[in-house]
């Protein structure tokens, strides 16, 4: 793509911040691609695709980029995008925006001015199977909806085997970690496609089988004014990976499956496959994220996935939290 962007950073050296280096090195293959760890360890040529390695954040800030993706640990995503931000970088934040409401308000008012320069990495949004359910959705395929199912769960050890998945950022509350966050691309999908939620029932669990300290599983009832009814089961725990839909309508059933990337509609009479493409390249939602992003930084679009929703998804996040912790349903406040 044609842009005059000279220098790119990353902030982070975790799996996600190692994809979209690679993604940075394809779409701005003229650009210098730097990246410094959030841990303050020093990285290596081996340790990245980066074409460059930078000691330390005020380094990073030194050399002065022209754009930012900042994919540190949850807890520190905010100290490294304001830093950013404030030098006039546009950033794109990887989810969550924070791994809480009460840290974000310690921030709110240096962010304020920059809304604009913000992109907050929720990707699955560009998935083409979840395009297709917008469309769906907006064609009333199954007339007025009833309610929403989802279920999300993998066994965590199984996420990167490669690593001890005890050290990761998922299984560490220190560093953002826990389902309720981890997966917190459900609660933004759910959003975007159904519209926004009134109140929330929630009951968090850790099962004691993955020496974490974090909840391993989580189970959601959103309700609204209109009667529509989301439920959620999200977990750590499936040995056989699972991330599904289903939309209960008026005329049918839309059944989405987000790893088969299929959407199939169900009657009393029929079965019909809407959509299938499960040979597409995962990828392609994560390069459509950088796109939209590097037009953002060069001031030609405005963001799609903005700071708002973010912040919204973080305090359903914070409702869930305490409706957990209280036993009572938690009313959701719009951001």
């Amino acid at each position: 793509m044609t842009s005059n962007i000279r220098r790119c950073l990353v902030v982070g050296s975790g799996s996600i911040a190692l994809r979209h280096i690679g993604n940075l090195r394809k779409l701005l293959p003229q650009a210098e691609v730097g990246c410094v760890s959030s841990s303050g360890r020093s990285l290596a040529a081996g340790d990245t695709p980066a074409t460059t390695h930078l000691a330390s954040f005020e380094e990073a800030l030194a050399w002065k980029p022209d754009l930012a993706i900042v994919a540190s640990p949850a807890p520190l995503h905010l100290d490294h995008a304001v830093a950013l931000l404030e030098t006039g970088i546009a950033v794109l934040i990887e989810k969550p925006l924070s791994d809480s409401l009460s840290r974000h308000e310690g921030f709110a008012t240096r962010l304020a001015p920059w809304r604009d320069r913000i992109e907050v990495a929720y990707n699955l949004r560009y998935l083409s199977s979840c395009r297709k359910m917008q469309t769906l959705l907006a064609e009333e395929v199954v007339g007025r909806i009833h309610s929403i199912h989802i279920d999300l769960g993998q066994y965590l050890p199984d996420w990167r085997p490669q690593s001890d998945y005890r050290r990761n950022v998922s299984a560490n509350r220190a560093l953002g970690g826990g389902v309720l966050l981890e997966l917190s691309h459900e609660f933004d999908y759910l959003t975007h496609l159904f519209g926004r939620f009134d109140k929330v029932f929630c009951i968090t669990g850790h099962s004691g089988e993955l020496e974490i300290d974090v909840e391993d599983r989580a189970d959601i009832l959103l309700t609204r004014a209109d009667g529509v009814v989301a439920q959620l089961h999200l977990d750590f725990l499936q040995r056989k990976a699972t991330r599904r839909c289903k939309v209960i309508g008026q005329r049918g059933n839309l059944q989405w499956d987000l790893i088969g990337n299929t959407i199939t509609l169900e009657t009393a009479a029929m079965q019909e496959t809407l959509f299938a493409e499960p040979e597409a390249d995962r990828n392609a939602m994560y390069l459509e994220l950088l796109r939209g992003f590097i037009e953002l930084s060069q001031g030609r679009a405005t963001p799609r996935i903005r700071y708002e929703d973010g912040l919204a998804v973080l305090g359903m996040i914070d409702a869930m939290r305490r409706s957990s912790e209280t036993g009572q349903t938690v009313e959701l406040l719009l951001s």
